[in-house]
């Protein structure tokens, strides 16, 4: 997802985007960010399936999914897939896109305030993490790294050009779960960068405590 504007100075907004924001986006245009017919996202919805390192995922986490055009093509690799959104009117959007998944579970949900009590072997977070506070990020990093099985993994696609009105950057979110040390349960497998936006695929290490995350 991506706002409205475009800037070049670094964000110095300390607060999360709070939900009536989003709402109040969606009410004015029902695919905001042109999800179901842009090119460009079709193109990132393509790499980002190719980059999964499984053909199958046993319980998937997909934190973000708007009116559900990513989780359509993420759930024909899942055996549960959870999908979660902030505005309940998207939703309602989502499950009639996925209605023919019995598989995928949508679920209102402010992460990280709220994260579901299960464990995933994957965690999907695009185009979310940037609407964070730096703390909530850290929060979430936690989070993620707590609800991950062993050997699970987590995939980060986000926009990295500069919007005014987000806290953060994308490559300011990656770098966050890139940061490591001999302590952190996250490895990184592989990325790639484009024109316009990042991905990274990291796997929960299967020695590691996760404690607190780093």
């Amino acid at each position: 997802m991506r706002a409205q504007g475009e800037g070049e100075r670094p964000p110095a907004i300390a607060s999360s985007l709070p939900a009536r924001y989003f709402e109040d986006v969606y009410r004015a245009n029902a695919d905001p960010w042109d999800f179901a017919s842009s090119p460009y996202e079709a193109a990132k919805y393509e790499a980002t399936l190719a980059s999964l390192p499984r053909d199958r995922y046993t319980n998937a986490f997909e934190i973000g999914c708007s009116i559900g055009v990513l989780t359509e093509r993420l759930a024909p690799r899942c055996d549960r897939l959870l999908a979660v959104d902030v505005v309940p009117g998207v939703l309602a959007q989502a499950r009639q896109r996925c209605a023919r998944f019995p598989q995928v579970r949508f679920a209102e949900m402010s992460v990280p305030a709220t994260f579901p009590g299960e464990q995933f072997d994957l965690i999907v977070l695009s185009e979310i993490g940037y609407y964070w506070s730096a703390t909530d990020l850290a929060t979430a990093k936690q989070s993620i790294a707590n609800a991950l099985t062993p050997a699970g993994h987590l995939v980060l696609v986000h926009w990295t050009p500069f919007v005014h009105d987000y806290p953060l950057t994308g490559d300011q979110v990656h770098e966050a779960f890139l940061r490591q040390d001999a302590r952190s349960p996250l490895s990184h497998l592989n990325g790639r960068r484009e024109e316009r936006y990042r991905l990274d695929v990291l796997e929960r290490r299967k020695e590691c405590n996760v404690g607190n995350v780093p």
